[in-house]
């Protein structure tokens, strides 16, 4: 279950837990993400599999959902006899960040829609008022 917002404001969170607060990423996720901004040269998902010592299966998975989530890019390498091969990298961190402020903005603008129509529906209403006693 999501946690609250309350919750994770009291929470110590570094600068990675952003990608687990806005796109649900998980640990090996992030640890790809960081493996992928620490190399050089992009990496196969094999490469990737064999740094961070996880079955193949678990690190494409993971890539995918770097991926979809618009933090890593995928290329694609010929050979010169035939046949082709991925490798990824990470994106430019300004365009991430840039995405991800423009995430939160949308966000802030529905809370805030959100807030107002849980002030119109539960606020205040005018109670009509009590008879005078004479």
């Amino acid at each position: 279950m999501a946690e609250s917002m309350n919750e994770m404001l009291r929470r110590d969170m570094q600068c990675e837990g952003l990608l687990e607060c806005f796109h649900d990423l998980k640990t090996i996720d992030k640890d790809i993400f960081q493996l992928l901004q620490d190399r050089q040269e992009p990496l196969t998902v094999d490469e990737i599999a064999e740094q961070v010592d996880r079955e193949r299966s678990t690190a494409y998975r993971s890539v995918q959902r770097l991926l979809q989530a618009g933090f890593i890019q995928k290329e694609q390498v010929n050979y010169e006899q035939g046949g082709y091969y991925h490798v990824y990298h990470p994106r430019d961190a300004d365009e991430i960040t840039s995405e991800m402020q423009r995430t939160l903005n949308d966000w802030y603008a529905k809370m805030g829609q959100l807030i107002g129509e849980f002030e119109e529906k539960y606020g205040n209403k005018s109670q009509p008022a009590a008879p005078a006693e004479s």
